[in-house]
C-alpha cells in the first residue's frame, strides 16, 4: 500500500487566510534547561490543511466532535480541474467525466493544481470553484465531504474575516445540509491517481470544534 500525505506541515510562516493571525509554535521546555522539550503551539481552529463544520457557519450546525469518527473515513475520488480558464467554475461536465466510479465516493476531491503556489501570495487569488450545479448535486449525494488543494471553496475576495464570512455562498449552500464537512488546503493531490481510493481525514479532537487542522492522507492499493 502506498500512502500520500495530502497535508501542508503547520508553521509560523505559513500561508494564512487573510486577516487570520498565524500559528505559534514556541519552545517553552529545552532539553539544556530542562531535560526535556515541550512546545506551546498556538493557532486558529482553520488553519493550514483543515476540516469546516457545518458549526463553521451555523449556530445549530453540528460540530466537527459530534460526528462519529467514520464520518473521517471512507473511499475518495479525485476531479481534475486543472484544464478551467480563469474565472471558469467547476461544472458538472467534469464531475460527469468520471463515469459512474463517481457514485462509490465518500469524498470528493477537486484538484486545481492551486498548491503549487502554497507560500505566495497568488495562493489565495484566481483559484475556481464550485457551480450552482455541482453544489445542488452535492446536497443531494450522501457524500461525508469534499475537499479542494485550494484556500476556499469561495473566491477570496477581502482583507478582513468579518467581511469575508458574509459572502462564504458555497460554505453555506453545503454546510447546511449537516452531512458534508470541507477540506481545504490540501496539496498533493496529483499524486493519488484516477481511481478510487481510501482516504483518512482525521481533524485535531477538541469540544465544540467549528473546524479543525487534520492530518489527511490517501492509502492507495498497489
Amino acid at each position: 500500500m502506498r500512502i500520500i500525505d495530502l497535508t501542508h506541515i503547520i508553521a509560523e510562516n505559513m500561508p494564512m487566510y487573510p486577516g487570520t493571525e498565524a500559528p505559534s509554535l514556541r519552545v517553552t521546555f529545552n532539553h539544556n534547561e530542562h531535560g526535556f522539550m515541550e512546545t506551546l503551539i498556538r493557532f486558529f481552529s482553520h488553519t493550514g490543511t483543515h476540516i469546516d463544520a457545518p458549526a463553521h457557519l451555523y449556530a445549530k450546525g453540528f460540530t466537527l466532535d459530534e460526528y462519529p469518527v467514520g464520518q473521517f473515513v471512507g473511499k475518495a475520488l479525485t476531479v481534475d480541474c486543472r484544464g478551467l480558464k480563469k474565472d471558469e467554475n467547476i461544472s458538472m461536465s467534469l464531475l460527469e467525466e468520471k463515469g459512474s466510479i463517481l457514485n462509490e465516493a465518500d469524498f470528493i476531491l477537486f484538484l486545481t493544481g492551486h498548491s503549487a503556489l502554497w507560500g505566495s501570495p497568488d495562493y489565495f487569488r484566481d483559484f475556481p470553484v464550485l457551480s450552482h450545479e455541482v453544489i445542488e448535486w452535492i446536497n443531494r449525494s450522501e457524500l461525508k465531504g469534499i475537499g479542494i488543494d485550494a484556500p476556499s471553496f469561495d473566491p477570496v475576495t477581502v482583507d478582513e474575516i468579518e467581511q469575508a464570512a458574509g459572502e462564504l455562498h458555497n460554505h453555506r449552500a453545503i454546510l447546511r445540509t449537516n452531512r458534508t464537512v470541507l477540506l481545504e488546503n490540501l496539496c498533493k493531490l496529483e499524486e493519488v491517481g484516477d481511481n478510487v481510493f481510501m482516504l483518512c481525514a482525521l481533524p485535531l479532537h477538541t469540544l465544540n470544534a467549528d473546524g479543525a487542522p487534520a492530518r489527511i492522507i490517501a492509502m492507495i492499493e498497489n
